[in-house]
């Protein structure tokens, strides 16, 4: 396009500079965020499910596992369904107000609690990483030895 068609353009049409619609913006991808969640769990579960930073407090109970990373990072989640057992690689809940975990919960990769309200972790947790538990309650209550004892199923180191 030449600098002539573009002033010409300017010239009778300036609603190309006209602000998009910003007050529906996070319902707008509340909604996407939810036919995420839809399509992942009639895709078979496979990959990555990105959440973070979307309004969602709460996953179908449908959502059984998560074959790659499950990112709920700065969202208002309080809690994962019971029928979550298994996310294949790192599960994110870092500054969420999560307060427990279902129980037998299986994290291939990295558990990141970075934040949360975690008081104690769930009976038969297996995490195939680290577990972060930087500014949490159970990180204050406990020492890295301590922890490191009570959950045997944690592989990688537990950071606190």
């Amino acid at each position: 396009m030449k600098f002539q068609d573009l002033t010409l353009l300017l010239e009778h049409d300036e609603s190309i500079f006209q602000p998009r619609k910003i007050e529906d913006r996070q319902d707008r991808y509340n909604k996407i965020c939810q036919q995420q969640i839809q399509d992942h769990i009639k895709n078979g579960s496979r990959g990555d499910l990105y959440l973070s930073d979307s309004t969602i407090e709460a996953l179908p109970p449908g959502l059984k596992h998560v074959g790659g990373d499950l990112y709920l990072d700065n969202t208002p989640i309080k809690s994962l369904p019971d029928g979550l057992k298994h996310v294949g690689g790192d599960l994110y809940l870092n500054n969420t107000p999560i307060k427990e975990l279902p129980d037998g919960l299986y994290v291939g990769g990295d558990l990141w609690l970075y934040d949360t309200q975690i008081k104690t972790l769930p009976d038969g947790l297996n995490v195939g990483g680290h577990l972060w538990l930087l500014k949490t309650p159970i990180a204050k209550q406990y020492s890295q030895k301590q922890l490191k004892q009570m959950y045997p199923g944690v592989k990688g180191h537990i950071n606190i």
